[in-house]
């Protein structure tokens, strides 16, 4: 499997992760959320409504048309500092992040 796949599998981890725990929503935000200059949206959005309104599709939309990936991507130390320590899917959360996270250091070397 290329990195583009694998990377599309964690996405899809993610999603599936998010949805089982019932963290996905079916209403989109505002579009003026959308306009935030912050790292993470931090400003506008939840730490996990921007893993599925941001992350998640621009990631796919990268993918979808084999644009190169990211080379500095590491979004697992934020969430370890944004997610409660008593989020109850806190765990399982990271990992994903982690080896979402890992497949681009994996990449480089």
């Amino acid at each position: 499997m290329t990195t583009h796949d694998h990377v599309r599998q964690q996405l899809h981890t993610l999603e599936t992760l998010l949805r089982e725990h019932r963290h996905w929503r079916q209403d989109a935000p505002q579009a003026h959320l959308f306009t935030s200059t912050q790292p993470f949206f931090m400003d506008t959005m939840e730490p996990l409504e921007w893993l599925q309104w941001v992350l998640i599709p621009r990631m796919h939309t990268l993918l979808d048309n084999a644009q190169p990936l990211p080379e500095a991507f590491a979004v697992a130390p934020y969430y370890e500092m944004a997610l409660a320590a008593d989020h109850p899917q806190r765990e399982a959360i990271l990992a994903v992040l982690q080896d979402l996270d890992a497949l681009f250091v994996r990449d480089k070397s």
